[in-house]
């Protein structure tokens, strides 16, 4: 979201952050790893020079009561209009329906704007499936103006799951990676099975759907094969921290049950790190064949080995083949996105 938040200030739109969070104990956050840092964010505050609103609202673990938890996220717009003061929108950017979209769609009828509902993994692979989230999350997809997908595939998943009179449109989340940490694509330099080899794990172990286990059964096939292996996770380090491992990782691993992009191997590419990933996603539209495995600890292991001995071997580059989320491309599909609302 901040990249996007960047990238629209950058085209010369006037952006106000809203990031709504659940009321959380701090002995929650153990459980959930996704809401680091949950439980002490203040109700407002300032990053990068701009004021970031953080209404609270109430919400059980997995939302039982999925109607509760809708009331109490909408009931946060009059706080959020008070703190605006005078300020308000021409268009509600959402990022993930369930439950925030409850915000945003009360706002919008206050102010009579249109709204954005912004679709990544979540919504699609796990709400939609939830027979007491499911028809809660379809009527905030129908009830926005346009429904802006992450991947050609989860917009595939929304138009099936909403009137065709809501207009749907894939934009990739921005993938940019500053020039100092790129480097080119290349096969293993080090000598084979001679010295030890690093894997990122590019996520936290503790989320099950990462499938942390599965990496450590592909660490170990390559242990049999003669290889030395060592595994580097990652939780809620900065990006430039990330960036920096991606550097001295020798291939990154991703073997999730659900992404959206992900991001994180765009990144890798970008930063001279071969990506070995089983088939999620969209990691075949730009990734080689060879390197989308199977969820098979020996057939990620080839792919593995694959990406060291032979490297990056496709026509493109690896910049040409990510220019569908480079900024020109992302910054063109948004700007149609929002002309439309404005028309």
């Amino acid at each position: 979201m901040d990249d996007h938040i960047e990238l629209l200030r950058s085209m010369g739109h006037d952006v106000r952050t809203v990031n709504p969070l659940p009321r959380m104990p701090k002995y929650a956050e153990a459980r959930r790893s996704t809401m680091f840092g949950v439980a002490k964010t203040p109700r407002s505050w300032t990053y990068r020079g701009h004021r970031v609103l953080v209404p609270r609202y109430f919400a059980l673990p997995e939302h039982p009561y999925p109607r509760l938890t809708l009331a109490s996220v909408a009931r946060r717009a009059g706080w959020v209009e008070r703190q605006l003061e005078n300020w308000r929108p021409e268009v509600i950017v959402c990022h993930t329906l369930w439950p925030v979209a409850g915000l945003a769609e009360r706002l919008a009828a206050r102010w009579s704007v249109p709204w954005i509902g912004v679709v990544h993994g979540y919504d699609v692979d796990v709400a939609l499936q939830k027979p007491n989230l499911k028809r809660h999350v379809e009527r905030l997809m129908a009830s926005c103006h346009t429904l802006v997908c992450a991947s050609d595939r989860l917009e595939q998943a929304v138009a099936e799951a909403v009137e065709s009179s809501v207009q749907t449109v894939t934009i990739p989340c921005l993938t940019e990676v500053d020039r100092e940490w790129r480097r080119p694509l290349k096969p293993l330099s080090k000598p084979w099975k001679k010295e030890a080899i690093d894997i990122l794990f590019p996520a936290d172990p503790r989320r099950l759907e990462k499938r942390h286990l599965l990496a450590l059964q592909t660490g170990e096939a390559l242990e049999q094969r003669g290889w030395m292996v060592g595994i580097t996770s990652l939780r809620h380090q900065p990006r430039s921290i990330v960036y920096d491992r991606m550097l001295v990782a020798d291939v990154t691993l991703v073997t999730s049950t659900r992404e959206a992009g992900p991001l994180v191997a765009r990144e890798s590419l970008l930063c001279g790190t071969p990506v070995v990933s089983v088939d999620v996603g969209e990691v075949r539209r730009y990734l080689p064949d060879e390197w989308v495995c199977d969820p098979d600890a020996e057939a990620l292991a080839d792919g593995i080995e694959q990406a060291f001995r032979h490297g990056w071997q496709a026509d493109e580059s690896v910049e040409e083949r990510l220019a569908f989320a480079g900024r020109e491309a992302v910054i063109e599909a948004w700007s149609e996105v929002l002309a439309t609302l404005e028309a």
